[in-house]
């Protein structure tokens, strides 16, 4: 008998206890209608639960992980719907070349799990995309002047740099200088559950 083929679908426990509470936030910072943009999508497990909570927008998720994106479209196969598109290979290092605009970008859980080249990509590619007043929502854990760091985040911070120097949380205040260079103003900071941040950009009509 031929051993059937490992499921390609990834799974993190994290999207289970973090994707109601992000979903809340996005259902008031998205636009009615249009198309999503979400860059490093991972397992593709959000991509599917907020499409499947939001029909009326379109969602692209991303990822430059061959292995995340065969994940997300093996999700995606298992409970197809028809607001979400397959995974697109985009490097947010790059600029997220090769998409000339969206309604709307997501980005959850990646500014602190790459080199701050990549942050710089995605605000320079949220700048160049985003037509005037359209959201970038950025979520995870992120350091704030004048505000001391959770234990628990410390020691997380610690794990990344030990695991790549160009790892680790990064300043809030250093986060908003760049993405103002791209035209993106800081709309909302809101505090999420197990000490995370959720950033709301907005694109300038200058």
């Amino acid at each position: 008998m031929d051993t059937p083929p490992p499921d390609p679908r990834r799974s993190s426990p994290a999207v289970a206890r973090n994707r109601d509470a992000i979903l809340a936030v996005l259902a008031t910072a998205l636009p009615s209608s249009g198309l999503v943009l979400e860059v490093a999508s991972g397992s593709g497990e959000h991509a599917l639960h907020f499409a499947r909570a939001l029909p009326a927008l379109d969602w692209q998720p991303s990822d430059p992980s061959a292995e995340a994106r065969r994940s997300i479209a093996a999700w995606i196969a298992a409970d197809p719907l028809r607001n979400i598109r397959a995974p697109l290979d985009l490097d947010a290092e790059s600029g997220l070349d090769g998409i000339t605009e969206a309604d709307a970008m997501l980005c959850i859980n990646m500014v602190h799990i790459s080199p701050w080249a990549a942050t710089e990509g995605l605000l320079h590619g949220a700048g160049r995309m985003l037509r005037p007043g359209a959201p970038l929502c950025l979520y995870g854990p992120f350091r704030q002047a004048n505000r001391p760091l959770a234990a628990s985040n410390l020691a997380f911070d610690a794990d990344l740099k030990q695991r790549d120097s160009r790892w680790g949380l990064r300043q809030v205040e250093d986060v908003d200088a760049c993405a103002q260079a791209e035209r993106l103003v800081l709309d909302r900071s809101m505090e999420m559950p197990a000490n995370n941040l959720m950033l709301i950009f907005r694109r300038r009509s200058d």
